[in-house]
């Protein structure tokens, strides 16, 4: 075979050049082995060209940079993920409120008095705290508190009670508070558009979630609380299953998804925990605000359960959060280097998780700060000593708050990181299913993936022929 011919096929020649080709061409050996280097050719040919079209390619890689994971590893995920959600499924069947078992609903105005909304034509006497305002065109006063005198003007929509034996001071119509309904509808309208331009239809897949989790804790959640169940229980159901809707729904039913929920669902559980060695350790009773105290009032609830699901629901976001992230960024790695090994991929995306760690874990405290700014501006505000000022209920709550979900979130990393760099493809994984999804997609016999070949410019050792053909073929020769 000539050395023109050979190169073609890949530039190797084992044994003595001859110039019989006619004879070399009939070896069924040599033969097999020229069609396999064809064969070869053509797939990086093909690659080449998808790479320099991607558009006119883009079947080839539906997923997504990177091709999906094999049969076996999305197997090992869904027997991770199903028992988890089989359980949680199961712990929301146990720990499902009854109707009969709620307390007593708290009556929203008394007996007699009736709930109207007016619009204010005027602005407040200070005096008389009066002002006047139009129901159904109909023109009355409404008794406003002091507090809110500076803050109503003409034109604003005023929730306001109907009781008539408020008339002996001054009006019968007493102000409740302001009617933000077509605000904060033009608002949420504004919030859908802007992620629908920006996010495009995965940020309305994600809010799509955001209801189904939202109905979650509205018809389960709350109501589990309320008739007395565990919130450590209660949190983990809920949360677990919140997750399960919001990520599938929002970034697909994929092995990238799949591990950042594992790595959420390991996550919530060492918060969980954490906050419950945390919650006893510091004595927190989760009495220390006015609406805690009524609940404990009119429902008798167990308010430190109460204070610790609240806990996990809060971690919940953010631990979502850096997970997708990191099991991303590893998705992303692989795509960038494909002969990269887990190692390396864990090595490199743990550098990009110590950057998140770092900005996360201040915007958490950030955030538990402006929850918690009127505590914070009481306590400067009280002669107490120091210590006590910072170790009082409401400030313990927040200081526990941000330290349990931020420990949380930190080991939360690596974990999500190391599940991602184990599940990513391999490169031999890699050219296996890139392999299969150029055969359904072409209807050739598969091949040898040679994207190998494409980073380093010619064929790895365990592409290239086999040495006791080769030397059979020398054999013969």
């Amino acid at each position: 075979m000539s050395e023109e011919r050979m190169g073609r096929h890949g530039g190797l020649q084992h044994g003595p050049r001859h110039d019989e080709e006619d004879v070399h061409d009939s070896d069924p050996v040599l033969d097999a082995e020229v069609r396999r280097r064809e064969r070869l050719r053509d797939r990086l040919l093909r690659r080449e060209e998808r790479d320099a079209h991607p558009h006119d390619h883009a079947h080839g890689h539906a997923h997504g940079p990177v091709a999906p994971t094999t049969p076996r590893t999305r197997l090992v995920l869904a027997a991770l993920l199903g028992p988890m959600l089989l359980i949680a499924l199961i712990g929301m069947a146990i720990l499902w409120p009854h109707a009969d078992e709620m307390p007593e609903s708290l009556p929203f105005a008394a007996a007699g008095a009736e709930v109207m909304e007016v619009e204010a034509t005027g602005t407040p006497d200070p005096a008389s705290q009066i002002v006047d305002a139009t129901l159904d065109g109909e023109a009355i006063t409404v008794t406003v508190p002091p507090e809110v005198i500076e803050s109503i003007h003409p034109g604003d929509q005023l929730r306001v009670l109907y009781i008539p034996e408020a008339e002996i001071y001054g009006s019968p119509y007493v102000f409740v508070d302001f009617a933000r309904e077509i605000p904060l509808w033009i608002l949420a309208a504004l919030y859908i558009l802007v992620v629908a331009f920006v996010a495009r239809w995965r940020g309305l897949a994600a809010i799509v979630g955001l209801v189904g989790a939202g109905a979650m804790i509205l018809l389960f959640t709350l109501p589990a609380l309320l008739t007395g169940q565990p919130g450590l229980p209660v949190a983990l159901v809920t949360s677990a299953v919140v997750m399960f809707i919001v990520l599938y729904v929002a970034h697909g039913f994929t092995a990238r998804t799949s591990t950042a929920l594992l790595g959420t669902l390991i996550g919530l559980a060492f918060t969980a925990a954490i906050g419950w060695f945390a919650t006893q350790g510091t004595s927190i009773t989760g009495t220390a605000t006015e609406d805690a105290r009524l609940l404990l009032i009119r429902a008798d609830l167990d308010l430190q359960q109460v204070f610790l699901c609240g806990l996990v629901l809060a971690g919940m976001g953010v631990l979502n959060d850096v997970t997708i992230t990191q099991a991303s960024a590893v998705w992303e790695l692989r795509a960038a280097s494909p002969l990269a090994s887990r190692r390396e991929l864990f090595g490199r995306a743990m550098r990009i998780g110590r950057d998140h760690i770092a900005s996360t874990v201040y915007t958490i405290a950030f955030a538990y700060v402006g929850a918690a700014l009127p505590v914070l501006m009481i306590m400067v505000l009280t002669n107490a000593p120091g210590n006590v000022g910072w170790t009082t209920g409401q400030v313990a709550e927040e200081i526990v708050r941000t330290l349990v979900g931020s420990i949380g979130l930190v080991l939360a990393i690596p974990i999500t990181t190391a599940i991602a760099a184990l599940v990513v493809p391999s490169p031999d994984e890699l050219e296996e299913v890139e392999e299969e999804a150029a055969a359904d997609a072409s209807g050739e016999i598969p091949v040898v993936d040679v994207l190998a070949g494409v980073e380093s410019g010619g064929l790895r050792d365990d592409e290239r022929p086999d040495p006791d053909a080769e030397d059979e073929v020398r054999r013969r020769r």
